[in-house]
């Protein structure tokens, strides 16, 4: 089954929206590093119905309207990145967490940097809030949509810094 994908506007820049069947499966961004997330052949589709309401859900959150995501999700990975992205979900909307936190929710204290690996090649950016994720000393790190990005979307939850 091939992917459909949609572009969008936002305030962090063009999105591809990408989904297989009725799920989401990736959120990439205008400076997307070329494999991050690998996906298999793409078709575009502006009206494919889980693509426009994957739109209209995040452009209600840039509105500050909306606080938590409702799409069906389909995320490709390793068991253990599953597990990373999983973690992510429960993160709470302004909220942050630190890479030593998500080891230890997910039962594997020792994987900081393998939660950081995983972190950073989450395919569904912002719905899977990785940009949540900080350092253990509360400083912003990598981020694939840009550390600026990063900062824009935790302002925008009503983080300081």
């Amino acid at each position: 089954m091939e992917y459909r994908f949609k572009r969008m506007a936002s305030p962090v820049g063009l999105l591809t929206l990408a989904a297989k069947g009725d799920k989401l499966t990736a959120i990439l961004w205008e400076c997307e590093i070329d494999g991050r997330v690998p996906l298999g052949m793409m078709l575009e589709d502006p009206a494919f119905p889980i693509l426009l309401k994957t739109e209209q859900q995040l452009n209600e959150y840039f509105a500050g309207e909306r606080t938590r995501f409702e799409l069906d999700l389909d995320f490709t990975g390793t068991e253990f990145q599953k597990e990373v992205w999983a973690a992510l979900l429960e993160i709470p909307f302004g909220e942050t967490r630190s890479y030593g936190e998500i080891a230890r929710r997910i039962g594997r204290p020792k994987a900081v940097r393998a939660v950081g690996a995983a972190n950073g090649r989450n395919p569904i950016s912002i719905v899977a809030p990785c940009h949540r994720v900080i350092g253990s000393s509360g400083k912003l790190t990598g981020f694939a949509g840009g550390l600026e990005n990063k900062l824009l979307l935790l302002k925008l939850e009503g983080r300081k810094s």
